[in-house]
């Protein structure tokens, strides 16, 4: 993650950081999936947030195993 020193963030223009959060996934009507502690860049400035593909590809994998029939699901991104 070191090319984040030099990305610049698309709505405010600030720096963005290599950074873990939580984030809310809706994967049916009636379904979230809080995939947490997952690798993003994080604008220093407007708090907007990119994935990056290789990241995005496992979190797609994460929500193909979600329980669909649950409301509310809470599972932990894992490489």
């Amino acid at each position: 993650m070191e090319a984040a020193k030099e990305m610049k963030c698309q709505v405010c223009g600030a720096r963005m950081k290599a950074a873990t959060t939580n984030l809310p996934f809706k994967v049916t009507e009636h379904t979230i999936v809080i995939v947490k502690s997952v690798r993003v860049f994080q604008c220093c400035g407007c708090s907007e947030y990119l994935i990056e593909d290789d990241v995005m590809k496992r979190v797609d994998e994460v929500l193909e195993k979600a329980d669909r029939s649950a409301e509310l699901e809470v599972v932990k991104y894992a490489v």
